[in-house]
Order: C-alpha cells, then structure tokens, then sequence
C-alpha cells in the first residue's frame, strides 16, 4: 500500500481515540451505535449481543448515495469487493466477499433468497436492483448456512424493500442527470438519467405501495478501445405491494415485481448487434401469525428469468425459474432462549437441451441465549436433502462474551460454522461437462474478534477469518464437471470503525486484508480501505466525502492466459444534499473520482472518470 495512504488511514483512526471523549453527543448518530441486527438469527437484537459484526445500511445512508447503484454502495463496505462496479452501468459483476467467488454469496430479498437458475453460477445479478426500491441492507459476513442454506458462505446480503406510509396516500418522486465519461474524455456530456417515483399509503386494515424506476447510461463502451464507441444500457424496474392487517396479530402481503434491463457490448464482430436482454418476473407472499412470545412467519415467491444475448454467435436464449417456501416458528423462552424452528423448500428449474430441475428440502434449528452476566451464544443446525445427491449436514456455533464498561463495553466474539453450496443445474444437467453425481461444495469457517463501544460516540471492531474450502466444482481434462481435489483457504483481518465526535460530524473507516491460497485468487485485493466523512452544516445542508482505496490484484489476460498484476488505486468522491423544503423537497449534488484518477479495474474494460450529477428528490 502506498506509504501516505497508510498515514491517511492511520490518522483517522488514531484521531478517534484521542478526540472522542470531549465532544457533544448526537442523538441520532447514538442509534446508529446502538442499532438493532436482525439478519445473524431473525430476531432483532441488540448490537452489543450479536456474535458478529454485521454491517447495516440504514435508509438515511441509502440517501447520501442517492444516484448510485446498490452495488456502488455495497462495495464500500469491509470485506466486499464488486468488480465492475466503478466501470460502465451494465458490466458484469464480480461479488467477492472474504476471497471468496461469487457463488459464496447469498442475496435476500424481503426473507427470499434470490438467485438465476439458468445461468453458469447461478448467481443473482445485482443490476437487476433499483436503489430507489430499497429500505435498508444488512451484510453478515462469514458461513451462514444454518439458517439460510446453500451459498450462504462468505456473505448473506439481506435487503428489505420500502414499506408503505401510515398515511392514506404518500409518494417520493426522484430524478437526476449526471456525465458518463472516462478519464481521458471529459467531455462534460450528459449520458446518465435516472428516475423513480413511489405511491403509498395506508387504507385501515389495508396497505399498498407501487413504484417504478428507469435508468439510462450511454457515452462509454464496454470494453477499452481508442474510438471509445459507446455501449448504452437502460434499467426499468416496476413493482406492486398489497398488505391486509387481519388481526393485531395476523397479516398477509403480496407483491409483484417486473424487472428488465438491455445492455450493448463488445464482441469480436463490430458489426454484431451486440445486444443483451436480461428481465426478472417475481410473485411472493410473506405472513405473520403472533401468538404470546412466539410467531410464524411465511416467506414464499416464484420467480421467472430470461436472459436473451444477440451477438457474433447469433441469438441464444436462457430461460430459469424458481420456487421458494421458507416457513419457520419464532419462540422466546424466558426472554433469554430465542428459538427458530422451520423448513426451507427450493425448486429450480432451467430449460437446456431439455427442461431439467432439482428441489431441496431442509429443516433447520437455531437458537440464542443472551443471559444476564454477558455470555451470549448464537446455535444453529441444518439437515440438508437434495434431490440428486442425497443430504448434507451443517452447523454452526458462534458464542460472544460483553464486558460493560462505564460508557460502552467490550464484546469477545468467536465463531465455528460449516457450510455449503448446492451444485447448479448448468453443473449437473449444462450439455458441456454436465455431471449427476457431483457433491456439494464443503466450507468451513472459523473467525475470533473484539469489538469495543468505549461511548456513544465511539465503535471499533476487529475480526479475524480463515475458511477452508472443500469439494469445489472444477472440471478434469474432458471439460466435466467434477469436485476437485485440491483443497482453498482463505484468511484475513477486518477492521471496522465509528467516530461521532459532535451532534454534526462523523467518520466511518474500514480496511480488510484478505489472502487466498489454492488457485490463482484474481480479482481479489488484498488490501482494500474506505474512510468516508459526514457533515451538517446546518440544518438543510450536509455533505459527504469518501476516500476507497483498492491495492494490488490480479486478472487473467485471456488472449495469454497469464495473470496480469493490477496496480493500486485510489478515488474520492463528494456528495452535498440540501432541504429546499424541510421533510418535502431536497436536491443533491455527486462528484465521483474526484480527482479524476486513471486506472484499471479489470482487464481489457472501461473504468469512469471524473463525473458530475444533480438532482432533487420530492416527498408528498
């Protein structure tokens, strides 16, 4: 790491320490010390009695970024690199979290797990998700297969969508306009425009809420060529939510949800159409039955993807879709047992040669006990069975001990967890290398940290992680897809932190180092910080600045197939948001690489420059 991009960081840190104990306290910046995590056990628990250190982006945090895509966001957070993200809108993602792959990573959405049957890894493609839509998004890091199953590896992203107003009708309505240009190019041309609107409310027993959202980005290509032809990518979002209050304790939502987005490329013939089209169609119903000191919870969605490509091989056609039914009992026994009971259901279906499909079935168990004297101790197993290879078992036990001290306490955490992924229907049924008889992919994951809250103004935590990896799917020499031999571990340090010095003033800085052994690792940094500071300069105004640096990294250079070390970089980025009206009518102003730094995050691809955006959001 550059030597004064280490004294930056050290600085900050040491900073906090010095200064935090003689500043005026906020109140609002206190519930973001003391927030409450759901995502490590579905219950809402304190902070302080949490195993692990979850991360939360809250919805004041989701408006600081207004104009920026979730995976923008989330790829400023520890232990997360999203490859793409800082290149053109509609690039290939890359999420890799604890160096791990993308397939380690679980997304969520409202309790669903989501994910693309009919593609090579099955994963979800984060540019299927409008910003706009999205409440808040909680990351916990490390295995977590007990209670969300297969790919719950290195990452669970759980995001929950906007809820509607208690009022009888209330809408937010968003538009922006910013540059879409490369360091080489600036050449000030409007080539981003985004916009939203979402109408809600609340009828009695009766909710609803339906929002639209579209984003259109041209002015950059795909890939680095001298002409820099423009590649144009256009997102449309649409969704539909109903909800019906029964009882004080039964209700039942339903929703819907169209999401399409088209994507210019490059390919070998120029004078291809170059042309992708992915869309998304999604039904669900969520219910909730209390009863005493317990509740049922259902969680249920089909979910229909086509993605559709038009390029130098000519059209080509992938067609996937999956159910989910995730249906569990909550029980608290002497406000100190918090139990989970429930069973998971997945069909995944995707038509190759022929229609093929698996299902899976798990019952799963956990609990936490959070006593009186500090212990807390997070448990958990899970009885996997898979229509093709039979079943798996995984478990996890994460215990944590708080000490109080005067003004915060100190929090000792440690974890020991297996977990899996489930091989997708490309790797057992695909027409090149398809295998039946392939087993699950096995992890295992050991973590050990601290966590200090010495006041209201200030948090540290450290962790440290090391996964081993087992079973992966490769392919032998014929191209089949086979579990392999050979064995990858992974292992790092995470550091997080939070300073509130005044009610006006907070800094949030986070580095991760990150090493992975038994393969070529691309992609992956193994240094990566971002520190970001926050302003109110008075009532209606405040700003942001965020500084992320990105060390070393290898890609593979396809035409030689060797790996190509990467250098390091750095980027600034400015934000300013002021009230025109207070609670009503606020515009914005984002300036991204501020600094208009030069580089390179993959191989061969666009990276943007220095670029500009305004807007203004509307509340009524």
């Amino acid at each position: 790491m550059k030597k004064n991009h280490l004294w930056l960081i050290t600085a900050l840190l040491a900073g906090k320490g010095i200064f935090a104990q003689n500043v005026q306290q906020d109140s609002l910046k206190v519930q973001q010390l003391d927030e409450v995590v759901v995502s490590d056990s579905k219950f809402e628990l304190k902070r302080e009695n949490s195993g692990k250190t979850v991360i939360k982006i809250t919805a004041e945090e989701m408006q600081r970024n207004q104009g920026r895509t979730v995976a923008e966001i989330i790829n400023t957070k520890s232990g997360i690199e999203i490859s793409g993200s800082r290149g053109r809108d509609g690039d290939v993602l890359g999420v890799y979290a604890r160096g791990g792959r993308g397939r380690q990573v679980l997304i969520i959405i409202d309790g669903v797990r989501v994910s693309d049957p009919s593609t090579f890894s099955a994963e979800y493609d984060l540019r299927l998700l409008s910003p706009s839509s999205i409440e808040s998004i909680e990351i916990i890091k490390g295995a977590a297969s007990t209670l969300y199953g297969t790919n719950a590896v290195t990452a669970v992203i759980n995001i929950t969508t906007k809820k509607s107003s208690e009022k009888k009708i209330a809408g937010n309505f968003e538009t922006s306009v910013g540059t879409n240009q490369t360091a080489d190019d600036q050449n000030y041309n409007l080539g981003s425009i985004q916009n939203s609107a979402f109408v809600n409310g609340t009828l009695g027993k009766f909710t609803y809420g339906v929002d639209f959202s579209n984003r259109y980005k041209s002015g950059l290509s795909a890939a680095v060529t001298p002409e820099n032809e423009e590649d144009v990518f256009s997102h449309y979002s649409t969704n539909v939510r109903l909800g019906y209050q029964f009882t004080e304790s039964f209700g039942v939502q339903v929703y819907g949800n169209q999401i399409k987005f088209e994507n210019e490329y490059d390919a070998t013939m120029a004078e291809a159409p170059n042309l992708g089209e992915n869309e998304q169609q999604r039904v669900g119903l969520s219910s909730e039955l209390g009863y005493g000191k317990g509740s049922v919870h259902l969680n249920a969605a089909y979910t229909d993807y086509e993605s559709v490509a038009n390029d130098t091989f000519g059209e080509s056609t992938t067609e996937g879709s999956n159910w989910v039914l995730d249906v569990y009992n909550k029980y608290v026994f002497g406000e100190q047992f918090h139990t989970i009971l429930g069973v998971n259901y997945i069909k995944d279906e995707a038509i190759f040669a022929e229609e093929v499909d698996f299902t899976i079935v798990d019952p799963y168990a956990n609990v936490v006990y959070v006593s009186d004297f500090g212990l807390n101790l997070n448990a958990g197993v899970r009885w996997n069975n898979h229509s093709e290879y039979g079943n798996h078992f995984v478990y996890n036990v994460n215990p944590s001990y708080v000490f109080d001290t005067e003004n915060g306490y100190v929090k000792l955490m440690g974890s020991y967890a297996t977990s899996y992924i489930t091989p997708n229907l490309t790797q057992l049924f695909g027409a090149f290398g398809g295998n039946p008889e392939l087993e699950p992919e096995e992890n295992t994951t050991i973590e050990g940290g601290i966590e200090l809250k010495l006041s209201n103004k200030f948090r540290i935590s450290t962790v440290y992680f090391d996964r081993n990896e087992t079973n992966a799917i490769g392919y032998d020499a014929n191209f089949m897809s086979i579990n392999v031999a050979d064995e990858i571990d992974a292992n790092g340090v995470e550091v997080e932190a939070t300073w509130l010095p005044w009610s006006k003033f907070s800094v949030n800085a986070n580095y991760t180092f990150t090493e992975r052994k038994g393969d070529n690792a691309i992609r992956i940094p193994k240094h990566k910080a971002n520190v970001s500071l926050w302003y109110q300069f008075c009532e209606s105004t405040n700003a942001s600045l965020s500084y992320a640096y990105t060390g070393e990294r290898f890609d593979t250079d396809f035409a030689t197939y060797t790996d190509i070390a990467l250098e390091p970089f750095s980027l600034l980025n400015f934000s300013i948001r002021h009230e025109l009206i207070k609670n009503k009518l606020n515009v914005f102003f984002n300036a991204d690489n501020l600094l208009n730094e030069d580089y390179r995050e993959l191989l061969g691809f666009t990276t943007r420059g220095r670029n500009f955006r305004v807007g203004l959001n509307l509340n009524l």
